[in-house]
């Protein structure tokens, strides 16, 4: 997903951070905010869903 997210937005993204973590959390932030939390909604996002929630 990540690799999709640079090809996509490619110099617009000033940064990408993958972080490693335990016990299912899978988290995307916007600019300090958070958008998405797999480990509130018990999901994994598709890459449309996190492309709508960034634009």
């Amino acid at each position: 997903m990540a690799s999709d997210l640079l090809e996509r937005y490619g110099n617009e993204i000033s940064e990408l951070k993958l972080i490693p973590s335990l016990g299912g959390v899978y988290e995307i932030e916007k600019n300090g905010k958070l958008v998405f939390s797999k480990k509130q909604l018990d999901r994994f996002p598709d890459l449309e869903e996190i492309i709508q929630l960034i634009d």
